[in-house]
């Protein structure tokens, strides 16, 4: 599947806001190990951190094919992504 520099980003966003949940939720119940927490708790923190897990390896994978087809080193796209993600300002593009 073709991706676009674009996608990449979006991709990587969508990763970094359910990762942020999944921290803003261990923030809210404490660690998960520190104490038991009821079930609509556990559930909502491991629906979150599913989701930030299976967004966290499409935006891999994207990076991996994106490189591949781009005949561009893989890392560089990774890091690329990021700033464009982190430092939109900075105008990284692929």
């Amino acid at each position: 599947m073709a991706h676009t520099f674009e996608e990449l980003v979006e991709k990587q966003r969508a990763a970094d806001e359910a990762h942020a949940r999944v921290e803003e939720l261990r923030d809210r119940y404490g660690p998960p190990a520190q104490e038991a927490w009821p079930a609509h708790q556990t559930d909502l923190y491991e629906t979150a951190w599913r989701a930030w897990r299976e967004l966290a390896r499409d935006v891999q994978q994207a990076v991996t094919e994106y490189a591949k087809e781009q005949g561009t080193a893989r890392n560089q796209v990774e890091a690329d992504v990021k700033k464009a993600v982190r430092h939109p300002e900075a105008g990284a593009g692929g």
